[in-house]
């Protein structure tokens, strides 16, 4: 079945005081009974060419791929240069991503800036990831957009957060084989909206699924909502992830509509915030999604 798994709770270790190197947490991914890696790509960035191969090659010897690429384009730069510069950004990810075997790599709207639009920002976002696919059909790489929440990274959040604006984007990009849906319940929850609800709307597109359990700590939707009118560097400190199948969405639901589109494609695990913990979460993340995949006859 094919379940990969993303270092959420070992970013900081990865991207910002380095302590932890991708091969570790290769060597970490391998024994928490999944069969790939989702590459995130600010841990690869700075990899040359022949680092970027030993890294496939330490990934074929655990018995692991990389099949997705989790990238966060900013497309709603209001500078044209800044957005065409953000486009040749994304061309290299893209490069690297082919090096590394994946088949699917993110792509995302861009932050929500105060002084842009909701129009005018998918406008260019539309623009921008369009002229993307023939770079990613050369490649063999499908492009999928999230419905995201932030990058955790970012200062605002997503532009398009909402279900609304996400249709609204979806539609203003020319549908193609190499272009899709990665679903991230989650996201819809924390957009104070209900994630079967869009998974119904965008079903027969959705290629990939980021399966994450989100929860909301002494707080509410709304309360979130206020938080992001003062923004700040990362995720709210409201905003929690948790264990597969611990939190708020309700994977049989989940389940069993993408089996009625015979969904066959991966489903990369976002679990935890605690690296102390974070093996063992996966695990326990890695199992329970191991029985409800096969519950629900996904491959």
């Amino acid at each position: 079945m094919p379940l990969a798994a993303f270092p959420k709770c070992f970013l900081d270790a990865l991207v910002v005081d380095h302590s932890m190197t991708m091969a570790e947490w290769v060597d970490i991914a391998a024994t928490i009974g999944v069969d790939g890696v989702e590459m995130y790509w600010p841990t690869v960035a700075d990899l040359d060419d022949a680092e970027l191969g030993d890294l496939k090659r330490h990934l074929e010897r655990t018995g692991l791929s990389a099949p997705m690429m989790c990238a966060s384009p900013d497309f709603t730069k209001p500078d044209p240069v800044a957005r065409r510069e953000e486009l040749e950004l994304y061309r290299e990810v893209l490069r690297v991503a082919a090096l590394l075997g994946c088949r699917y790599s993110r792509v995302l709207s861009g932050q929500r800036r105060p002084g842009v639009s909701l129009d005018q920002g998918i406008e260019w976002a539309a623009e921008c990831i369009g002229s993307l696919i023939p770079d990613a059909r050369s490649l063999g790489i499908t492009l999928v957009l999230e419905n995201h929440y932030k990058d955790g990274y970012w200062e605002w959040p997503e532009l398009a957060q909402s279900a609304q604006a996400f249709l609204k984007l979806l539609e203003g990009i020319p549908e193609s084989a190499w272009f899709g849906v990665n679903f991230d319940p989650s996201n819809a929850v924390v957009a104070g909206e209900d994630p079967l609800e869009l998974l119904d709307s965008v079903k027969e597109r959705v290629v990939t699924m980021h399966a994450s359990d989100r929860y909301l700590k002494d707080g509410t939707a709304e309360d979130l909502r206020r938080r992001e009118a003062d923004p700040q560097t990362g995720y709210s400190q409201l905003l929690h992830h948790g264990v597969i199948g611990d939190g708020l969405n309700d994977f049989d639901a989940i389940f069993h509509l993408l089996r009625s589109v015979d969904f066959q494609g991966w489903i990369s695990i976002e679990d935890g915030d605690d690296p102390t913990q974070g093996a063992d979460h996966l695990r326990r993340s890695a199992a329970f999604l191991r029985t409800k995949m096969t519950l629900h006859g996904l491959p």
